[in-house]
């Protein structure tokens, strides 16, 4: 009965190809993305329908609006990253956050309708979204190493796209007794909760620590130190930081074309706000349930047996293709194909990808350079590839035009990525060597001092 019952652990263990002593690892990964992106998933068709509301010719202002939003907040972020331990920052942070969207709440249900209270909250939420996510892969990227990476981050990412699923069908269950305000309040408490499983995630690492860990419990707990700064200093004196910085820099600026085309085109196919609502939350749906299903069963065999690289490739080669189809025939059903392609490429292959970018990194970098490019870098991305596709607009009348340019950025995010990839694999494989070189100087000391 015992041997039957250890059976079912190590079968399940090779079907999603984890070691027995990550189990407990990928669980508490997956906790923790599953809360924050229902949380998040909760919220954002009500965000997406709010920024139509506005206006589509508008939407640069509120991109604008939170790219100098995401300025202000780095040397927030940056201060509190140089003063708390890499263990407790992610737990100060979604607590914050989940004050401000309590605040939103009491305004929501103080000021119902109220157009720049719909207008701050997009911008804030979309601050969020980038912070909140890249701090939660920073902990993942700092809990395991590369090789642990690449056979289960994709696995532990599968937890958003579950929330991802569940966070839409909630909010459309519960918007309606309970409002905009009651959403808000659930969504806090699953931010508070998502914090919970990053700590069981450092307590796992406490017990498991390996020789290729770059540094010791006791320094987890240490403060990273250094000014609120430090994470764009680092990222401009690093090639390998300027290279991730280029490619999220082409990743935002194919994202927001595509999201100028959607609101273009779902604007003009659906004219009820209602309608809109639900056309977001089905196209969120589709892509998470195949974003799941690649994340589960094909992204971590990809990874390990092909590399980092090809996970980095394959969505902006099918991106090129997807934009040269858009230039020929601009037609709805063609966009939603394209966009269900990018999303679900993002989230099982690119994202996992990306983050393996930094697992060959210190630590300090895993954090501060790491928050710098996914918040401030991804939205100057968006805000000026949202003024030059408004340009490209107000140049031509056609829609080919920006899908002809947005054909070229694909391709040139597709070299960044392919170059990206030889570059993490040449650092993982110098580290090592270097550790194993330490180690056995650390033997040959020890037997010459028993000689």
């Amino acid at each position: 009965m015992a041997a039957s019952s250890s059976a079912a652990p190590r079968g399940i263990a090779r079907l999603f190809n984890v070691e027995q002593r990550e189990v407990q690892a990928v669980l508490a990964g997956l906790l923790m993305f599953f809360l924050l992106f229902t949380a998040y998933f909760m919220l954002r068709p009500v965000r997406e329908t709010m920024g139509i509301a506005g206006g589509v010719r508008n939407l640069q202002w509120l991109f604008t609006g939170t790219f100098v939003a995401t300025l202000l907040t780095l040397p927030i972020f940056g201060w509190l990253a140089s003063k708390l331990p890499r263990r407790t920052l992610l737990p100060w942070v979604y607590a914050g956050c989940a004050a401000v969207l309590l605040g939103f709440a009491a305004s929501f249900w103080a000021t119902p309708g109220n157009v720049w209270s719909a207008r701050v909250f997009y911008i804030w939420l979309s601050v969020f979204n980038l912070i909140a996510i890249s701090l939660a892969w920073s902990v993942l990227a700092d809990v395991l190493v590369a090789s642990q990476a690449k056979r289960t981050f994709a696995l532990i990412a599968s937890g958003a796209s579950i929330g991802g699923l569940v966070g839409p069908i909630l909010g459309a269950v519960l918007v309606g007794p309970m409002g905009h305000a009651g959403l808000l309040l659930i969504a806090a408490l699953l931010l508070l909760a998502s914090a919970s499983a990053a700590a069981w995630l450092h307590r796992w690492k406490d017990a498991h620590p390996l020789e290729e860990d770059a540094d010791t419990p006791v320094e987890r707990r240490k403060p990273l130190g250094g000014n609120p700064f430090a994470g764009a200093t680092a990222t401009l004196r690093s090639p390998y930081l300027l290279g991730i910085t280029l490619f999220v820099i082409l990743l935002a600026s194919i994202n927001t074309f595509l999201y100028f085309e959607q609101a273009r085109l779902v604007a003009q196919h659906f004219p009820d706000p209602t309608q809109q609502t639900r056309v977001f939350g089905l196209i969120d749906t589709v892509v998470q349930a195949l974003s799941l299903l690649c994340q589960v069963l094909v992204t971590g065999r990809l990874a390990k047996r092909l590399g980092v690289g090809v996970l980095l490739v394959s969505v902006p080669v099918a991106m090129a293709v997807g934009f040269v189809a858009l230039a020929i025939a601009p037609m709805f059903a063609i966009f939603v194909v394209v966009m269900v392609l990018r999303r679900v490429g993002e989230y099982a292959l690119v994202r996992p990808g990306r983050e393996m970018l930094y697992t060959v990194i210190p630590a300090e970098e895993k954090y501060k350079a790491k928050n710098f490019i996914d918040t401030v870098v991804y939205r100057g991305g968006d805000a000026v590839s949202a003024w030059l596709k408004r340009a490209i607009d107000v140049v031509s009348d056609s829609p080919a035009a920006a899908m002809v340019i947005g054909a070229f950025l694909a391709a040139g995010w597709g070299l960044c990525g392919f170059f990206l990839g030889r570059r993490e694999r040449a650092l993982e494989a110098s580290q090592t060597l270097n550790k194993h070189s330490t180690a056995t100087g650390a033997m040959a000391d020890a037997y010459l001092e028993r000689r």
